[in-house]
């Protein structure tokens, strides 16, 4: 029954056990069709970008951009390996710079919250379960389209890896919590939060950006370690994935201080391979200065 349920993904499949060279081959042609020929978000693309470095010349724009969409290619087709790879291939094309350092916390049997970013291929780390003895949880919106949620989620499961609606992420931590399982929590913190949605203002790239509340009070509730996983692009369909530490210590933890470092490690891995962060993302929808005039209205209405 399982494997009548994925017939549907047949086409999936079959692009899946394609060689590399033949996926990048279609990534190159799926390049030219999203930038040249249908133009795929091109505006937000290039108004982000201006945003984020005001004193980069329109050369040095286009070029990031042109190398950010040829690695969006990329990993859409990298993506769709997943339904096939090998585990040895895995290990071939991903490496660990530090295991150590999650090695440590496994003998500590400290639960690890790695608050991850649409940097690098983001979504190769649902091959950590294969390299670390951690339950492995990733949280994510559901897409509306029923097919391709389900093929996502065969993607992100194959290799042991829960994945968990948002909405239910902080209950399922929590439960873990109570029942001592070790797990490995994957959390994207550069989203863009709702209007209504409890948010943090940090300095963000040049200029002053949302995130939400949540990854903070989740760690010291439940004193999980928080890393922060930084992509490095070897070469194509080569990555090094190194962990930097956010926070590790409960009682050092003020109010949003994991949210003000996360920020800055972001920020870092984006200006050392700026064409790897997701440039197509509508991050920047909210505006500071419309919530300090709706504070300032409502202080005048009462």
């Amino acid at each position: 029954m399982k494997y009548l349920s994925r017939v549907k993904f047949i086409p999936f499949y079959l692009v899946s056990v394609l060689p590399m060279w033949l996926l990048y081959w279609m990534s190159d042609v799926l390049y030219v069709l999203l930038y040249y020929v249908i133009g795929y978000r091109r505006k937000v693309v290039y108004t982000n970008l201006r945003n984020a470095f005001p004193v980069k010349s329109e050369s040095e724009i286009e070029q990031i951009a042109k190398d950010f969409y040829r690695h969006l290619c990329d990993i859409v087709l990298e993506s769709f390996k997943r339904l096939t790879i090998r585990e040895k291939t895995i290990k071939k094309r991903l490496r660990i710079k530090n295991p150590e350092l999650i090695q440590k916390y496994v003998e500590e049997q400290r639960s690890i919250l790695l608050y991850t970013a649409h940097q690098g291929n983001w979504e190769w780390l649902v091959f950590l379960p294969l390299m670390f003895p951690y339950s492995s949880n990733t949280f994510y919106k559901p897409i509306k389209n029923n097919y391709f949620d389900g093929l996502f989620r065969i993607m992100r499961e194959r290799f042991g890896v829960n994945c968990v609606e948002s909405d239910k992420g902080y209950r399922t931590i929590i439960e873990n919590h109570r029942n001592k399982v070790l797990t490995l929590n994957c959390m994207i913190g550069d989203q863009s939060p709702t209007k209504i949605s409890s948010k943090y203002w940090c300095h963000f790239l040049n200029q002053d950006t949302a995130f939400f509340i949540g990854a903070d009070k989740i760690a010291k509730k439940t004193d999980q370690v928080v890393l922060f996983p930084f992509f490095r692009k070897l070469r194509r369909g080569y990555y090094e994935l190194e962990f930097y530490i956010i926070d590790d210590h409960i009682n050092s933890r003020n109010n949003y201080g994991i949210l003000e470092k996360y920020a800055k490690l972001l920020e870092q891995a984006i200006h050392y391979a700026p064409e790897l962060w997701l440039w197509s993302h509508r991050r920047w929808k909210l505006k500071k200065e419309d919530f300090s005039r709706t504070s300032e209205l409502q202080l005048l209405s009462k």
